[in-house]
């Protein structure tokens, strides 16, 4: 949520804003209602003090008729205070839900651009593989060599469900073992940072596993709820199926307030996620590119607003040195205005090369917030001055299982139908080197 005091004085700003992201809002009708919604908040407030000032004069008023004449008026004035008031919580209503619907303003560097076709390739990194023969596809390698099982799964649990089997399941685990390992490492990460040329505190990670269900209020907080069809819902409970681990990594500071000296605070959450993929119809319907459940391990930062952008491209570094790790060939993207999330000020992706498919594929999304969710759920921060401010919020991937496991096999494919497993995770699959039958 943006700041309405903000808003005001930048109205021009927020609705071209608005209007890069394709989002319709009318500024000139919230700052109306926000006019009027002082107004009446003034009235209300000036009635209740007047209430206080009489109900004083009223204790010690000697005289029984003139008391009694004073009760009558404040009775009176009671009965005006509830109308003003029911007529307050109307407007507030209708002015919050208009707030709700203001997306977060892209930051200058953002390309602009209708959809993905506006997007920008910053840069790319690594050699695409050649091969010898024709490259196939995830789904029938994972099939050839048992370790992919959707026809199973689709009796048992419908379309776009999958059982991952034997080293493919040790590879997901190994995976997310090899991320954790350098997200705990301040020497890496260190690393990272001053390769990149990046001024951040490179502190480890606390690796957490959070709750899949979620409140939809809070959804909303964290602005991720605009989609209900993407969602599988409870209400019978209240609830909602995450779609992502930063939805409960981003709102685990609800009404809390940090202090200066604290921050930055980082978390890696590894969580099974949940879409519904209702606009996917007919979209990625083979193998485990599209599933409606699937792994992954996200990082989400708490930070200075000073420091926001840094730690955006810290996270940005961190993911590519593991993709480097992998060897896997890649590009990084700068997401532009009509294709970025909505409460998003920058957004940056990183997409690998897949040969089976002869295209790079979105693997990675790193999501710089400002201080738009942290507004919405009331997380601040208490400089050292006093001052308390919204803290500013990141969230990125580590590692989605389903699309990483999908880049190793189709980059690491051999001619026997075989799969190479990277270097780096050798280790954490019992030294072996290659999947086979």
């Amino acid at each position: 949520m943006l700041d309405i005091k903000f808003i005001r004085e930048n109205k021009d700003i927020v609705q071209v804003g608005a209007k890069k992201k394709l989002i319709d809002v009318d500024i000139e009708k919230l700052i109306s209602l926000d006019d009027e919604r002082l107004k009446q908040l003034k009235e209300v407030e000036d009635l209740r003090s007047e209430i206080n000032k009489v109900s004083n004069d009223i204790g010690i008023e000697k005289d029984q008729a003139r008391r009694m004449q004073l009760i009558e008026e404040m009775r009176l004035v009671k009965e005006d205070i509830k109308q003003k008031e029911e007529k307050l919580k109307s407007i507030t209503e209708e002015w919050q839900k208009i707030m709700l619907k203001i997306p977060n303003i892209p930051s200058v560097d953002t390309p602009e651009g209708p959809d993905d076709s506006g997007n920008v390739v910053l840069r790319s990194w690594g050699e695409k593989p050649q091969f010898s023969f024709a490259p196939k596809e995830h789904f029938e390698l994972g099939k050839s060599l048992g370790i992919i099982d959707t026809e199973t799964a689709a009796d048992v649990s419908g379309a776009r469900f999958s059982y991952l089997k034997g080293d493919l399941v040790f590879m997901q685990f190994g995976l997310i073992q090899m991320c954790l390992d350098i997200l705990n490492n301040e020497e890496i990460l260190k690393n990272i940072a001053e390769e990149s040329n990046i001024s951040v505190n490179p502190t480890k990670f606390l690796p957490i596993i959070p709750p899949v269900f979620i409140k939809p209020i809070v959804q909303t907080k964290m602005a991720r709820y605009m989609t209900p069809e993407e969602h599988y819902m409870f209400p019978n409970d209240n609830l909602m199926l995450i779609g992502s681990a930063e939805h409960t990594l981003g709102s685990m500071h609800m009404g809390k307030i940090f202090e200066e000296k604290d921050l930055p605070i980082r978390y890696a959450g590894y969580s099974t996620a949940f879409r519904r993929e209702a606009g996917a119809a007919g979209k990625d319907t083979n193998g485990i590119l599209r599933q409606h459940q699937f792994d992954k391990l996200e990082m989400e930062v708490f930070s200075l607003p000073e420091n926001g952008i840094q730690e955006q491209n810290f996270l940005v570094a961190i993911q590519e040195y593991i993709l480097k790790s992998l060897k896997l060939s890649f590009q990084t993207v700068a997401i532009c205005t009509g294709d970025m999330g909505f409460p998003d000020t920058r957004q940056i992706d990183i997409e690998i090369w897949m040969p089976g498919q002869n295209k790079y594929r979105e693997t990675h999304s790193a999501d710089y917030t400002g201080g738009f969710q942290s507004r919405r759920l009331n997380t601040r921060v208490r400089r050292s001055d006093g001052k308390i401010e919204p803290v500013h919020m990141n969230d990125a991937t580590v590692v989605a299982i389903g699309r990483m496991l999908i880049a190793i096999l189709e980059n690491y494919q051999q001619e026997d139908g075989s799969i190479k497993i990277p270097e780096v995770l050798r280790k954490y699959m019992g030294n072996k080197e290659f999947i086979t039958k």
